[in-house]
């Protein structure tokens, strides 16, 4: 227990039980719970999904908040999270999306990492990394095309051409959780 809030090791349920009141909801709990489970996570003990700082909630109280959300969510309510912390529920229509996130968002007047650490450290924001605050991180397949379209443009710009980088010699660490990305890109 860490603050009077229980730190879990998370596994997702597996299976057709469900846990939640449809299957939409439960998509977006198991989601959740995957990215937390130590096959998964970086540091699941402090939320950490990858990247050293990809959160997929603010905080252990703000992960059973969500869980319970998702639970109660009936199948025409939408759930608000706001950087890792659910701030509403809002009874919408069966087509509406079940989950709505926005993570690390600053207005530019006071979007710098000084200005950001300095939420963050009061408890007021946290950094998703890409697919971590969203709770969709998938290991090296999630961020392959993202790394091709990179070294794609890469290619044209500094060899010009189709993109292609056939021929060259191109060196990458592969480093990291999602490093293999790299050279199969």
């Amino acid at each position: 227990m860490k603050s009077g809030v229980e730190i879990a090791e998370v596994h997702a349920p597996r299976g057709p039980e469900l846990q939640c009141k449809g299957w939409l909801q439960e998509a977006a709990l198991r989601m959740l719970m995957n990215n937390l489970d130590p096959e998964v996570a970086g540091d699941p003990a402090n939320l950490i999904v990858y990247g050293g700082t990809g959160k997929a909630a603010r905080s252990w109280e703000d992960f059973w908040a969500i869980v319970e959300a998702l639970k109660e969510l009936e199948d025409d309510e939408t759930l608000v999270v706001q950087s890792g912390r659910p701030v509403a529920i809002f009874r919408t229509h069966e087509d509406a999306p079940r989950v709505l996130i926005a993570n690390a968002l600053l207005v530019p007047e006071w979007a710098t990492w000084e200005k950001f650490r300095e939420l963050e450290r009061l408890g007021l924001t946290m950094f998703g990394q890409m697919t971590a605050g969203s709770w969709i991180y998938i290991g090296t397949q999630g961020i392959l095309q993202g790394t091709y379209e990179t070294l794609a443009e890469l290619a044209r710009q500094h060899f010009g051409g189709s993109g292609s980088l056939r021929g060259k010699f191109v060196l990458t660490a592969g480093l990291g959780e999602m490093g293999g990305a790299q050279p199969l890109a």
